[in-house]
């Protein structure tokens, strides 16, 4: 019993802590004890950022593994973004989280575990964008011949724009809209990007004109210098672009993904300039030998054309001896026309001698005594069927008329005076009421006709002014010196003159005006169109 008595002695006097406080004072003692550390790991359980931006995953290698975060602002400005198995080097802090009592460490700065796991991810994207058809031969578009704007996306200050610009001057001279872009760093890629997508989005009508081709240029350098061409968003943009595009990041020897979704892959800047224009002097060489082969060309076919219409015109009759057999014809044709014509009147002739003895007055005569026969004995039936019709139709109205009553009759008459008395007393209520209406919407249109006439604004002291023509004058720029104006007021019309025209730039002013006669005050004009007491018009 001595044993349990000293067990529950011991530990009297140990400190209590609150899990909180114990909590506390163990991530306070990891942070000083470990601080900033630089990590090598695999990433596991990566599946993309958080709806907040974070990113929770995990490192590992063959025997442990550590939760890992990175949070929103650090995870943008990333230029190597996490992937589920890539091996990675990764630097922050490590601390703990009291919440589920684990440690983990808070990324910082994240870089692939050598040049090895960079071609690892290069050739994982690549295999990933190929699957999807993005580098497919059927995407690209042809260069232009000539094209008029160039865009370039690249460096503003390094030495690639210089060298092709003056590629541009020495073969043709053309437009050249450069987007400056960082071609190295974190924003890298954001940046190429977003200058295709903007080239793209110009429209050819606007302020700035769409480049015909693009080229998207860097100098050589190293894999991490060249990385931001590999990223996705960028080949995605390169492949998406509508104006055909021309890749020339880095030297002969360098590759990036961008060179497999471009249209045309230049093995240096300065050649991508020298795709992109033809050369002037080569051009002017081939229009000088067209032109030449084209006038020898001519020169053939007119000599030809020459010594075939010679032959063909040896071959040829003369003109004599193809007239010679239709004006033979036409003598022959001449000479049988006369003698037709006779025994063409001799047969007529003796055809109308046939026809003479068949025309005789008596047979016309027996013609029509039949033919009044036969109208007498058709009057005859026709009056036989009309009295047998009227016999019948008198005995049916006969037989109609008994049943007829003149009770019958005049109950329906008088049943049709009621509905027409009813029916004359509501036309005439409708009546009443359709006037009342139009009366009180007459007097309506009346007072509006007053507040919005121009008679009521010319009785509190104002004038309208008409030119010659009648025409509203309402600025002084319709005025001319000496100009016949017309001035109505509420009682009369004025006959004026326009002395001088001053414009006023505070507000507008009536120019002075000369009254030509007072003799030449008149009454208003009535207004056109209207009665007297109708609105004129101010126009």
């Amino acid at each position: 019993m001595a044993e349990p008595a000293a067990q529950q002695r011991t530990g009297v006097n140990v400190a209590e802590y609150s899990v909180s406080e114990l909590a506390s004072a163990i991530k306070r003692t990891l942070e000083d004890g470990f601080g900033y550390v630089r990590l090598r790991g695999e990433i596991s359980g990566f599946r993309g950022a958080h709806a907040s931006g974070h990113c929770y995953f995990a490192l590992k290698d063959d025997k442990a593994k550590i939760e890992a975060v990175i949070w929103r602002a650090t995870f943008q400005r990333l230029r190597v973004k996490p992937e589920e198995g890539m091996e990675v080097v990764a630097q922050g802090r490590v601390t703990t989280y009291p919440g589920s009592s684990k440690y983990q460490i808070v990324i910082d700065a994240l870089e692939p575990a050598g040049v090895g796991a960079l071609m690892a991810v290069l050739e994982e994207r690549k295999r990933r964008l190929a699957a999807e058809g993005v580098f497919d031969d059927s995407r690209k578009q042809p260069l232009p011949f000539l094209p008029r704007v160039v865009g370039i996306v690249t460096s503003a200050t390094g030495a690639v724009i210089r060298d092709m610009l003056h590629g541009f001057d020495e073969r043709f001279p053309v437009s050249v809209l450069v987007w400056p872009v960082r071609v190295q760093g974190e924003t890298c890629a954001g940046e190429v990007a977003a200058a295709i997508r903007g080239f793209n989005a110009l429209s050819a009508d606007g302020p700035l004109p769409r480049p015909d081709v693009l080229i998207v240029a860097r100098g050589g350098g190293s894999l991490e210098d060249l990385w931001g061409f590999n990223d996705e968003a960028v080949v995605r943009a390169a492949a998406e672009s509508g104006i055909p595009l021309i890749s020339a990041v880095g030297h002969e020897t360098d590759w990036t993904l961008i060179d497999l979704a471009a249209d045309a892959r230049a093995p240096t800047p300065t050649k991508a300039a020298e795709w992109a224009v033809p050369k002037f002097s080569e051009l002017a060489e081939g229009n000088v030998a067209l032109a030449l082969r084209l006038a020898g060309a001519m020169r053939r076919v007119l000599e030809a054309a020459r010594a075939h219409l010679k032959a063909a015109s040896r071959g040829l009759p003369r003109r004599v001896d193809l007239l010679a057999l239709p004006r033979q014809r036409f003598d022959a044709t001449e000479r049988r026309l006369g003698r037709a014509l006779l025994a063409n009147t001799r047969a007529h002739g003796m055809r109308h001698a046939r026809i003479t003895p068949r025309l005789d007055v008596r047979l016309l005569e027996a013609r029509l005594h039949r033919s009044r026969d036969r109208l007498q004995a058709l009057s005859r039936h026709g009056r036989d069927a009309l009295s047998r019709l009227a016999g019948a139709r008198r005995s049916r109205f006969e037989r109609s008329a008994g049943r007829l009553y003149i009770e019958a009759v005049r109950g329906r008459l008088a049943r049709a005076a009621e509905r027409l008395a009813a029916c004359s007393m509501r036309a005439s209520q409708a009546h009443r009421s359709g006037v009342a209406h139009q009366r009180a919407r007459l007097s309506g249109l009346s007072k509006l006709l007053v507040s919005l006439g121009y008679q009521g604004v010319l009785e509190r002291g104002f004038a309208l002014v008409r030119d010659a023509g009648g025409r509203t004058i309402r600025s002084v720029g319709g005025v001319t010196p000496g100009a016949e104006l017309q001035v109505e007021l509420a009682d009369g019309c004025i006959d004026a003159s326009a002395r001088a025209v001053r414009p006023s730039r505070s507000a507008p002013q009536a120019p002075p005006l000369r009254i030509a006669d007072p003799a030449q005050v008149r009454p208003p004009r009535p207004p056109r169109g209207g009665s007297q007491g109708g609105q004129g018009s101010l126009f």
